[in-house]
């Protein structure tokens, strides 16, 4: 055995031995920093080291996640990496600074985050079916918000708009705060985001759900049919959450820290707070199940953003 395999082995049978960076691209506040607050916060008390959480917004998560992939491949900076990172920041920037497939080592899913599709309350419309009407009538009259390119919200909208044949005008805010209060106030007609982030204004009666993005119905939203019941079973959208680590990462390292993400994701206690953020668990929480899921995402959005005519800047 080298001095090399030696050394590697020693430092993967005490990882981790000082604290772990882990790399938010999203300001604090979001679903992105709450998820990687709460396993940091498992994490450190399982190992015995802090998970230290460092938000880095900017570029459409390229620039955090660029520097994660030019880390030290030891197990000691991670990235909550997302549909954002992975699948479409990649094909939204001519140079984002990585390759989501090969300089990553995917660790494991945190979950999944079905998106809900809301209309301001003038909008005269109750159902899918009659917006998509609507838009049809009037083509590319129709305004939807985001927080930005690349994120859930503009993302979800251009399924939405491919899946159903309608073109409707996107309308980029400076984050998803102001995209809201553009709904609210009839700035724009429609928002698709993840239901942690519209929940509160649907349960509030400020916005009309019209579909939610799941194979079966809500509990917390009986009377919101899924896009299939609506008509539009082949519209396929969610946000998703994840952790990656550098290429090149000892395998023990990330077989660890796997192990303990599948056991934390299963405390009653986190699955309380995955429910209140809308936000489902997935089963068979592989790095390989990782991986093809990313390709997956990756290759659907380069397809979907193809198609919508969007020129990487």
């Amino acid at each position: 055995m080298t001095s090399a395999v030696v050394v590697g082995a020693q430092a993967q049978a005490v990882y981790p031995n000082k604290a772990v960076r882990l790399i938010v691209p999203f300001a604090a506040g979001g679903g992105n920093d709450t998820l990687a607050r709460l396993y940091g916060q498992k994490l450190t008390e399982a190992l015995g080291q802090s998970f230290v959480v460092d938000n880095k917004p900017g570029a459409g998560t390229t620039i955090a996640t660029a520097q994660v992939a030019r880390s030290t491949p030891d197990g000691y900076t991670l990235l909550l990496s997302s549909i954002a990172s992975h699948a479409v920041s990649p094909n939204l920037y001519k140079n984002p600074g990585y390759d989501p497939i090969k300089d990553f080592s995917p660790v494991a899913m945190l979950g999944i985050a079905p998106v809900i599709m809301g209309v301001n309350l003038n909008l005269p419309v109750k159902s899918v079916s009659e917006f998509i009407k609507l838009a049809k009538a009037q083509p590319g009259r129709l305004k939807y918000a985001s927080g930005g390119a690349g994120s859930v919200m503009h993302t979800s909208a251009m399924v939405f708009s491919q899946s159903a044949g309608v073109e409707m005008l996107h309308v980029p805010y400076r984050g998803a705060g102001p995209a809201y209060i553009a709904l609210l106030s009839n700035e724009v007609d429609l928002a698709i985001d993840t239901t942690a982030a519209l929940s509160s204004n649907i349960k509030a009666g400020k916005v009309r759900a019209l579909a939610i993005a799941r194979n079966t119905r809500m509990p917390e939203f009986p009377d919101v049919p899924t896009f299939a019941e609506a008509g539009l079973p082949g519209y396929e959208a969610n946000g998703w959450y994840s952790i990656h680590a550098p290429a090149g990462t000892p395998p023990d390292v990330i077989a660890k820290l796997n192990r303990e993400i599948v056991r934390i994701s299963n405390m009653p206690d986190v699955q309380e707070k995955l429910r209140q953020l809308g936000t489902e668990v997935t089963q068979n929480n592989t790095p390989e199940n990782l991986t093809q899921f990313v390709r997956t995402e990756l290759a659907k959005y380069t397809k979907i953003i193809k198609a919508a005519g969007i020129e990487p800047e």
